[in-house]
Order: C-alpha cells, then structure tokens, then sequence
C-alpha cells in the first residue's frame, strides 16, 4: 500500500472513532448537566426532522454494519478489513445514540402512517434515485425505498463474492451507501432542533466525507473504474 493511502488509513480510523467518543461524551455531558446546554423548543415530533432523522439514519447505519460484517468475512485485505471495521465501529455507536433518542422522547421507532422513508428532507422522494448496479430500481430490505441502500441482490453478490471481486463491490456499495447517508446528515445539521443531534450531524459529514475519499483512492488502486 502507498504511504499516502496508509496514512489516510490511519488518520479516518482514528478520527471516525474519536468523533464517535466525542459525540457521545458530548451528549453523555449535556444530558447531565441539564440546564447548562440551551434545550430545543419542546420534545420533538413523530413527524419532525429530528425523529425522521433519527429513524432513517438508524436503518442506513443498520446496514452499513451488516455489509462491514459480511465483506470482513470474505477478503483478508487488512486496509479493507481496518475500513469494514471502523465503519462498522462507527456507525452500530451513532445507531445506538439515534435509537436511544427516540426512546428518550418516546417516540415510535417506525415513520407515522402515510409518512415514508426521507420525508422528512424537503423536496425529497423516499427511495428516489436509488438504483441497482444492473441499473433497475432498489429495495432496502424492509421493502422500502431508501437511497443509498444495497438491495437484497447486492448482498447476496457481496456474501457470495470473494478476494479483490468482494472488496472492489464493497467499496462500491458503501461509496453509494455514504452519498446518500452525507445528504441525510447535511439535511439534520441545518434543520434539526435538538443541539446535540446537529452535532452528531455535522460529525457524520466529516467523518463519511473522509471515507469517501480513502474509498476512492482504494477503488483507483485495485483498478476499478468509478461508479456510474
């Protein structure tokens, strides 16, 4: 591996984790404290860009874990097993604190009636624009449309492939998976209500920003072309 590619390595593992600590302690801090944080207007709503947020972003990371777990399973590449990792890592703690705030606020952890997935992102379409490498259109795997997500026959390729075939899919789909999860928290970190969940936000944007990046770069190195 280059030097700059294993620098890069090192330094998105590091700070993904550290920014994982960091929001959790943050949070940890503010819950104590109390009165020391400003308090969001009033506990948010069933429909509100904070519980959309929580619940959809709960789902992607959901898979994310489960394509890391899976690609760990079927290469010994160590810089894509240090990745797999880290995002897996990552996200399950981000995932908990979502999943955490909604019980919190005692909130469903499903959308209300009517209300499908990314609703809560104005202009948004549940599902628009996600689509299969074969070019027909994807379902996560509750049956709803859900951008950046892997469908089930992306999975069943990524369990069954093998080597450099399951490494270069994996970059692919978690590169897919990270631009429609970026739009999500850039949508959060402008318009939600709850202070520390904005700041949650912001941190997935730079920490999946810089990922994006390391996959690119390992993309070029094992040949791959760039996605469609």
């Amino acid at each position: 591996m280059s030097p700059v590619l294993d620098r890069r390595t090192r330094w998105v593992t590091g700070s993904a984790v550290a920014l994982a600590l960091l929001f959790a302690g943050a949070a940890t801090v503010a819950s104590a404290r109390g009165d020391a944080a400003p308090p969001a207007p009033r506990t948010p709503s069933a429909e509100s860009v904070d519980a959309g947020f929580a619940r959809d972003m709960a789902v992607h990371h959901q898979q994310a874990v489960e394509m890391s777990f899976i690609v760990r399973d079927v290469t010994r590449d160590e810089d894509v097993r240090r990745l797999a990792y880290d995002i897996a890592n990552t996200q399950a703690n981000q995932r908990g604190m979502l999943l955490g705030w909604l019980d919190l606020w005692e909130l469903p952890k499903t959308a209300p009636e009517g209300q499908g997935p990314m609703a809560w992102m104005p202009g948004a379409h549940g599902g628009h624009g996600m689509r299969d490498m074969d070019g027909t259109q994807g379902m996560d795997h509750d049956g709803a449309l859900m951008p950046g997500m892997a469908t089930r026959a992306e999975l069943d390729r990524l369990r069954k492939a093998r080597g450099k075939d399951a490494e270069i899919l994996f970059l692919r789909l978690m590169t897919h998976h990270h631009k429609a999860g970026l739009d999500m928290a850039h949508g959060c970190a402008q318009q939600c209500a709850v202070p520390a969940e904005r700041r949650l936000a912001a941190g997935m944007v730079a920490a999946q920003q810089s990922e994006l990046d390391l996959m690119a770069d390992m993309l070029a190195a094992r040949g791959a072309p760039p996605l469609p």
